[in-house]
């Protein structure tokens, strides 16, 4: 079995992934959205965490979040995400996938997979890249051609906070800008 070893950086940056089960479009609809949302605000009052960049697609998200000084744990936060999530969805009649009899004997339901994964931001280099990575990522999966066209990320909360112009990589009215290239990171975040 592999061993997984998950950084420790108190008070660090920390680039996020995680995937449905089977890549099942459970985020297509806004109930599900909603109920993510307050999954991740229900985490925040519990256990506090800059949330400073999201976005959500149909089968995955990612996160880009800053833990308080002195706090390394960010797989609680996950899994406390992710258990909410779970909870509320379940409850609320959401389908999941089937379960393996190793997952029935762990009671392991079939929303997430099991695994995330995660990136420690290095420098500020490294945080822009990714900032970048997590606005862009509904143009790379083609649900849109603008960054600014996708609802669900926080790209136009960083548009008014002066960190991108609304046309960044705006391809709306036919414009062919240059392409970006993420490869490194999409290869870390499992796409």
């Amino acid at each position: 079995m592999p061993d997984y070893r998950r950084a420790i950086q108190p008070g660090g940056t920390f680039f996020l992934t995680l995937v449905t089960e089977r890549r099942a479009t459970i985020f297509a609809g806004e109930p599900a959205r909603a109920l993510l949302r307050g999954s991740i605000e229900h985490c925040r009052q519990s256990h506090p965490f800059a949330l400073n960049a999201i976005v959500l697609l149909h089968d995955h998200l990612h996160l880009l979040i800053t833990l308080p000084d002195g706090d390394a744990d960010f797989s609680r936060r996950i899994t406390s995400i992710k258990t909410t999530f779970t909870r509320s969805y379940l409850t609320h009649g959401g389908p999941e996938q089937s379960r393996s009899r190793s997952r029935l004997r762990q009671r392991s339901r079939g929303v997430w997979q099991r695994r995330f994964r995660e990136h420690t931001i290095r420098d500020e280099n490294d945080r822009n890249r990714h900032l970048d990575y997590i606005h862009y990522n509904a143009v790379k999966h083609q649900y849109v051609d603008c960054p600014h066209a996708w609802p669900h990320s926080t790209f136009l909360q960083s548009v008014s906070r002066g960190q991108y112009d609304l046309d960044w990589n705006c391809r709306c009215d036919g414009r062919v800008g240059p392409a970006l290239n993420f490869d490194d990171i999409a290869k870390s975040a499992g796409e």
